[in-house]
């Protein structure tokens, strides 16, 4: 009997490309007369600032280039928390009926100020007990799923996420992972325990659990 969920955010609850590529844009254009597209977020989501920073500023040292994309993370929460992302279908309503049989928690590679501006923008925080992110625990992905089992004292967590890097910290931190398949990513089917395309459709897959 699962008694906790853990989400990933980009791609398994939301997408904020839309919201935040401006000011990805403003940063790598001052930086680097980079023009960032759409396709270019999409593929870092999920990714740390040390990763994200080699994959868009591949000609700078390696300090600026964590420098750099760090400086993105940390402006693209600015208004987010007004204007939010993109929910996907059915997100806002299986979240609060789920939260009232759950405990529900998100985990996420993400800077401080972004899974507030989720809560905050759409409203959702009375739906999650807990959260946490590699700025204040100063762990990877992996870690931070533990900690939050561990602080919640969970003995069935679930993680749900959207690419083969959860799939992989799920793994590592003993947790069964359950794949969102419109995401962003790509998951061995061997890595999960099952899958799913619409969101709406998670309250049928964790009665099988």
């Amino acid at each position: 009997m699962v008694d906790g969920i853990l989400f990933d955010l980009d791609g398994t609850l939301w997408n904020s490309i839309r919201a935040i590529l401006p000011a990805w844009q403003r940063v790598a254009w001052e930086a680097a007369r980079i023009r960032l597209q759409y396709d270019d977020l999409a593929s870092i989501m999920g990714l740390t600032p040390r990763e994200i920073g080699a994959r868009f500023f591949p000609g700078f040292p390696p300090e600026e280039q964590e420098r750099l994309a760090i400086r993105g993370c940390r402006e693209e929460c600015f208004g987010l928390s007004e204007t939010g992302g993109d929910l996907y279908p059915g997100v806002e309503e299986v979240l609060r009926s789920l939260s009232s049989k759950h405990p529900l928690m998100i985990v996420s590679n993400c800077m401080d100020g972004y899974i507030q501006a989720f809560l905050k923008a759409h409203r959702l925080g009375a739906c999650f007990v807990d959260y946490e992110y590699p700025e204040r625990s100063g762990l990877l992905k992996d870690g931070n799923i533990r900690m939050v089992v561990e602080r919640n004292h969970l003995s069935h967590p679930v993680y749900i996420g959207d690419t083969q890097k959860d799939a992989d910290a799920a793994a590592t931190a003993g947790a069964p992972f359950l794949f969102a398949s419109y995401g962003f990513g790509i998951v061995k089917k061997e890595d999960y325990l099952f899958s799913f395309n619409d969101f709406r459709q998670l309250p049928e897959i964790l009665s099988r659990i």
